[in-house]
């Protein structure tokens, strides 16, 4: 019965995985395809990377989107960390309050909030482009770094910051020696869910975008019903940096940790 099982799991999870890895393995296939054709391989070329590097709108599409991720991340985390680290010194009404409002973004549909941007953008008159993306990118940011964050703070033993302050810290040394090296995973693992889903984001950015302003999933969306075999090309370099970026992330803590215990040793 056991056994029985256990190979049911296995199987389980191995459809589960062809399910979720067999389209991007499909994806990166066909990008090396010679010719057009989405459903037959009829050779190896690297025709559609040269073509989507001499694309001006696509490399103006990756570079908008990397440049709002990459602003839209640094700034939420900051403004998300210093958020939540208010939070966890305020009153348990206040804390509770702020943590409902925080949770809307998140619950509500991308429709409803890309909606409410673009409303409350044309309320104030201000024309839509690269500013308003950028800063509703951020707005939808900060709610995920302050989830990622408030569960390390909780961690934390409250009184090692009035002990840094009692031997001599300012307020601002205890803050970077003392509380944000305990809640550095928190922040590290906030600021990669703020740039995936600022990279990833499409509604949100549809609606608050203007002339000339497209992201990847923008330009995506609008070649997705062509026969278009550059978005191969560039869905495959997303996923290699994207696999790049997770395996330094994984691996050098890994290596660190290593390096301390040998040290360790020695001593």
């Amino acid at each position: 019965m056991k056994k029985s099982n256990q190979l049911f799991s296995k199987f389980y999870l191995t459809i589960i995985l062809l399910f979720f890895y067999l389209p991007i393995i499909y994806v990166v296939l066909f990008s090396f395809n010679d010719s057009k054709s989405l459903s037959n391989f009829t050779g190896f070329s690297l025709e559609w990377y040269h073509k989507m590097f001499n694309d001006r709108t696509i490399m103006e599409a990756i570079y908008y989107t990397v440049i709002i991720a990459v602003l839209a991340t640094i700034i939420s985390t900051v403004v998300g960390t210093i958020t939540a680290i208010g939070l966890s010194k305020s009153n348990k009404l206040l804390k509770e309050s702020i943590n409902q409002i925080n949770n809307l973004p998140m619950l509500n549909p991308d429709i409803v909030t890309a909606i409410g941007f673009m409303l409350f953008f044309t309320s104030l008159r201000i024309k839509t482009g690269f500013l308003t993306m950028l800063l509703a990118h951020i707005a939808f940011c900060i709610p995920y770094v302050i989830l990622s964050i408030m569960p390390r703070l909780r961690q934390i033993d409250n009184n090692l910051a009035e002990a840094a302050l009692d031997l001599g810290c300012t307020p601002m040394q205890a803050l970077f020696k003392v509380i944000i090296p305990q809640i550095k995973p928190g922040i590290i693992s906030g600021a990669l869910v703020a740039f995936t889903m600022s990279f990833d984001d499409f509604v949100i950015s549809l609606f608050t975008t203007g002339p000339g302003i497209n992201n990847i999933s923008i330009y995506v969306y609008a070649n997705v019903k062509r026969i278009n075999p550059t978005i191969n090309a560039l869905s495959t370099i997303l996923v290699a940096v994207i696999t790049v970026v997770l395996i330094i992330i994984n691996v050098v803590p890994i290596i660190k940790e290593r390096k301390r215990k040998e040290n360790e040793k020695f001593v």
